[in-house]
């Protein structure tokens, strides 16, 4: 007979995958054991053990969730504008967003490409690439004649920008200085007057 799930096993499941990505933030993965997980938690190490079979498991799931809400976000965006480069603020703007109260997973995504089985890293790299593709067309789309005639400059400039976006967790402070929003902007701008000051 199958074991009946309990109602509150999604909301505890998620409790769970945000602590533990706190934890593997502040604590470093390798130093994080499932004791002292289960105590900042407050449930015992079994419960977490009826979760997730091994510490690994909970660490593929942090970015596994977190990448697939990331990648549904970014495919949300309605890039159907006439105005390229407003569909790329668009997008920027979305991305930063999104990382808001993600950053500890953020931070932790790092951290699974080097411990996790290729398998698995596979499985997260495919749903970034994803991701990188839709900044990609978004820039090719905002300056199409740059890329035409410089087409190796389309994945540095696509990472560059998300190099600006995802370190912004390490300066920035909520409630001082520039907003999400306007950092986002920023990035975009950069990355366009940047395009055309090549151009010209």
């Amino acid at each position: 007979m199958a074991r009946t799930i309990a109602k509150d096993y999604e909301v505890k499941r998620q409790a769970i995958l945000s602590t533990a990505a706190s934890f593997f933030a502040k604590n470093g993965f390798d130093r994080s054991s499932m004791t002292k997980l289960a105590e900042a938690c407050g449930v015992s190490k079994a419960l977490i053990y009826h979760y997730y079979d091994s510490k690994d498991a909970l660490l593929y799931d942090i970015v596994h969730t977190h990448l697939t809400d990331l990648l549904d976000v970014v495919q949300g965006v309605d890039l159907s504008s006439s105005d390229k480069h407003a569909n790329l603020h668009a997008l920027t703007r979305a991305i930063l967003l999104a990382y808001r109260g993600s950053d500890e997973q953020h931070q932790v995504q790092a951290v699974a490409m080097a411990a996790l089985p290729k398998a698995e890293r596979d499985v997260l790299a495919d749903l970034q690439k994803q991701m990188v593709a839709l900044v990609s067309r978004a820039l090719q789309e905002a300056a199409p004649a740059y890329f035409k005639s410089n087409p190796n400059r389309l994945t540095p400039v696509t990472m560059s920008l998300f190099a600006m976006l995802n370190w912004f967790y390490m300066w920035h402070r909520p409630g001082k200085g520039t907003s999400r929003e306007d950092y986002a902007d920023l990035v975009a701008d950069l990355v366009l007057n940047g395009i055309s000051a090549e151009i010209t």
